[in-house]
């Protein structure tokens, strides 16, 4: 695995026990930091946690993103653990349902905002505080190009990337005199098992769209991330990453 310069740097990774989240922590691990996995589900998080013990330091916590109270004693208890954070990647989400805005269930609807925008929110305002303390930071927030581009049938999905993205270049414009960046990828379809809430018809329209044909892999996510989370991305703020297959037309 090809490594960056992460030495001594503590990060927290929400959605960290699968998925993207799981493989940004390898990445991050393998690079010479330090990694707090945050996510939902206790027994998923155990098992990420033994699986990436051998990488390097990790500690992991049963956080819902969704809860400010929650977010915010995990972000005490990491900055205890670690002596400090450094990077925060907010890889947790959820797809929510492929259905026609006027019969989205309203309660799928709060759900998916109250994770993937909210949680999002929670997070940084939790976590920056710890990073000022040194003046510096790195924040990744995993957004979709259903956020640029709306995707049809995912309402929410799509207005939660979308507040993400709006998010990060208001927080990335507030912390630019800082030693705090502020970053947001949008990814095309990647293959992890979030894809099991996702109807066929569904990443089939999402593949169509994609000129290269195929879905990106945690791999390639985790390569990007990890390189917006290292002090090589300096000059960046408030900025858009794609990662998109060549679908990104602007």
């Amino acid at each position: 695995m090809n490594t960056l310069d992460l030495n001594g740097r503590r990060a927290v990774i929400t959605g960290g026990a699968r998925g993207m989240g799981f493989g940004i922590a390898e990445k991050i691990l393998a690079s010479g930091g330090a990694v707090d996995l945050w996510d939902i589900n206790p027994a998923l998080l155990e098992t990420a946690r033994q699986s990436l013990s051998s990488f390097g330091p990790v500690s992991a916590r049963t956080v819902d993103v969704s809860d400010y109270a929650s977010v915010e004693a995990g972000a005490k208890a990491a900055s205890t653990a670690m002596g400090g954070i450094d990077i925060l990647v907010n890889a947790a989400g959820i797809a929510g349902v492929n259905t026609p805005l006027a019969d989205y269930p309203l309660d799928t609807w709060n759900a998916v905002l109250n994770v993937n925008l909210n949680g999002t929110f929670h997070t940084c305002r939790a976590v920056v505080p710890y990073m000022a303390q040194n003046d510096y930071g790195r924040i990744v927030n995993i957004a979709s190009m259903a956020g640029k581009d709306g995707n049809p049938n995912a309402s929410a999905y799509s207005v939660s990337k979308a507040g993400v993205i709006g998010l990060t270049k208001s927080l990335g414009k507030e912390l630019a005199r800082t030693g705090i960046r502020v970053n947001v990828v949008c990814p095309a379809v990647i293959e992890t098992e979030m894809l099991a809430d996702v109807t066929e018809e569904q990443i089939g329209y999402m593949l169509a769209k994609i000129p290269m044909g195929r879905m990106g892999s945690v791999a390639e996510i985790a390569a990007m991330v990890s390189w917006m989370c290292s002090a090589e991305c300096s000059y960046s703020t408030g900025a858009v990453f794609d990662l998109s297959g060549g679908r990104a037309t602007y």
